[in-house]
């Protein structure tokens, strides 16, 4: 901690030397958007990427046919390639979605030089690429069952020529959608990157390589990109939407920095090296935040420079998962329920919030954060910090506390968990606090640190026992949040390999419900199940810190998209007074 106010009180000579260097602004210089991604992208291939790097930079690339309305609170859906908003039939199981004609796939080579215009034929390729065994991709619970016909794609029957009757490019311009039965999530399915429109030259020309070609029909086309380092979007001239008259996106390019290291971030956006950061680590909030404020409100300084404090409620829910096929920590009997309980239990979620989110958080009672359809503001889990009640499960179950201090396993062999963990100053942070936990209640535990790309490629093999991450709503529902616990979802989306088949029932009977209470009361059910079997540790839902330069105009933080760059702009001129005005 001694080193970061030590890197604080050096700030002010960093600006000066940043501002110092840069060049005049010319008239015609383009508007550049300098943004940061936290954690370097896995590939842009929609069909498979998940991770949230990956994500920020296809909803920028690929277009689906909904997008979220910018402005709208609480939030709606809105046509992005559609040329309006779809309509259903009586049931509400057939849904027609109407193209916009002359939205073309930006430029490539695969395209053999000629203009390549977007179909109905293209969406339906590309939802038929979530079926595909060979990608494996983790989006295709949205579909999978629930399209008329779709059995014909499993156990090794699938074909890209097979067509399906509730998959159907009806003409040119014209997709028709039908379900087996109503599922009211399926409009949120259609705004995600996974639904946006994949060009099959591309995909051929490319094979296994496509995730590093992205071609798409979004706001921006890929112009630079050196992996998990830099990468530069350009906007496409031919992009469509529109926003309060302007046609998006509204800056010319989008130059990205991958900045895994939490200190890097704060000082390059303190320099001036980028337009607004999300999220301030919790760990360096004291360099940026008014320590004497009973609110959280930026130093006088930081404010005197036009910066602006926008507290944010992430529709976010941190937690670490245990993997259930793993022979320490994994299984259904009651001695490996009460070790899992036992964590839980010696989880400090008050010392969590209060130390490292710097009381911008709340603990977590359910996968459920607030504002999300489905989330229950009474429910208050049974598993709250109480490490005397977590030594007296661990004595009952027979993991005895042998002579170093530390427990074994209930036959006598030694117990020692292995937590992954990132590289960063924050993670050591959280490991310092996990170890001082679990050592507290007799539990040893070993680190073991990697990229967190890595760490999801070995969680999807079942290779890592224990692992605190968070999961970002794709959609404001929460079938969203406890899709990560249905058992068919093991390898993807449920890295804990959780399979219950009480909760997986109540899981299918919830999907078929619109939010209300019968639903409401399943899902309490299924947080019940997720306390009672512990495959999670639950942790907090964080209240954002984001700051932004005064310079950048029509930011907002949306709930569910995760970036804004097609509305935003930039005052070149705002922005050199502001530089050069901060040397003199």
């Amino acid at each position: 901690m001694k080193r970061l106010w030590s890197a604080s009180s050096t700030i002010a000579a960093a600006i000066a030397l940043a501002f110092a260097a840069t060049a005049p602004v010319h008239a015609d210089e383009p508007k550049v958007l300098h943004a940061l991604l936290s954690t370097g992208e896995t590939g842009l291939d929609p069909a498979v990427a998940s991770d949230l790097a990956s994500l920020s930079l296809l909803e920028n690339l690929f277009d689906p046919l909904l997008r979220y309305d910018y402005d709208a609170r609480p939030v709606k859906l809105a046509p992005s390639s559609a040329r309006d908003m779809p309509v259903s039939d009586a049931a509400g199981t057939t849904w027609t979605f109407h193209l916009k004609p002359g939205m073309f796939f930006s430029d490539d080579p695969a395209f053999k030089g000629r203009k390549r215009e977007v179909t109905a034929e293209d969406y339906v390729y590309s939802i038929k690429r979530l079926y595909d065994p060979s990608l494996k991709s983790p989006w295709l619970f949205m579909f999978e069952d629930k399209l008329a016909g779709d059995e014909a794609y499993k156990n090794g029957k699938f074909d890209y020529a097979k067509n399906i009757e509730g998959l159907q490019a009806v003409d040119k311009y014209t997709l028709r959608i039908k379900l087996k039965a109503p599922d009211p999530s399926f409009l949120f399915y259609m705004a995600l990157p996974a639904t946006g429109a994949v060009a099959r030259e591309v995909t051929e020309a490319y094979g296994l390589q496509v995730g590093n070609h992205p071609v798409g029909t979004g706001p921006f086309s890929m112009e630079e990109w050196k992996h998990s380092d830099k990468i530069t979007l350009a906007a496409n001239p031919n992009y469509q939407q529109r926003y309060d008259g302007r046609k998006l996106p509204q800056v010319d390019k989008v130059e990205v920095k991958i900045m895994e290291e939490y200190q890097s971030r704060v000082l390059g956006f303190l320099n001036g090296e980028f337009d607004y950061i999300e999220q301030v680590p919790e760990s360096l909030r004291d360099m940026v935040l008014d320590p004497s404020k009973a609110k959280p409100a930026l130093k006088p300084d930081l404010a005197q420079r036009g910066m602006v404090l926008s507290p944010f409620p992430v529709l976010q829910t941190y937690y670490m998962w245990m993997n259930m096929d793993d022979p320490v920590v994994g299984g259904y009997g009651k001695e490996k329920v009460a070790l899992r309980r036992a964590i839980a239990l010696g989880y400090n979620g008050p010392e969590d919030v209060a130390l490292l989110k710097k009381g911008l958080a709340i603990s977590a009672q359910s996968p459920l954060p607030p504002n999300v359809l489905g989330y229950d503001p009474g429910y208050r889990s049974p598993v709250q910090y109480d490490p005397a009640l977590a030594k007296a499960l661990l004595d009952r179950f027979g993991y005895r506390v042998g002579k170093d201090g530390f427990r074994t396993m209930p036959d006598g062999s030694p117990l020692t968990l292995t937590m992954h963990t990132e590289p960063t100053t924050v993670g050591r942070l959280r490991d310092e606090l996990w170890r001082k936990n679990l050592n507290a209640i007799g539990l040893r535990v070993n680190f073991k640190s990697d990229k967190k790309t890595e760490i999801i490629k070995a969680s999807r093999l079942g290779k890592v026992q224990m692992f605190e991450t968070n999961w970002i709503a794709d959609f404001p529902d929460g079938e969203n949040f406890f899709q990560l616990l249905y058992g068919p979802n093991s390898g993807r989306a449920n890295y804990s390999r959780f399979n219950l088949p009480e909760y997986n029932q109540r899981y299918e009977q919830a999907h078929k419900l619109s939010d209300g209470p019968e639903r409401q009361k399943l899902y309490r059910e299924m947080s019940q199940l997720i306390n009672a079997y512990n495959p999670w540790v639950l942790l907090i839902h964080p209240i954002s810190a984001d700051i932004q330069q005064p310079w950048l105009k029509n930011y907002k933080r949306h709930p569910v998209e995760l970036t804004n760059w097609r509305y935003v702009d930039i005052d070149v001129k705002g922005r050199e007074a502001a530089t050069h005005g901060a040397v003199r």
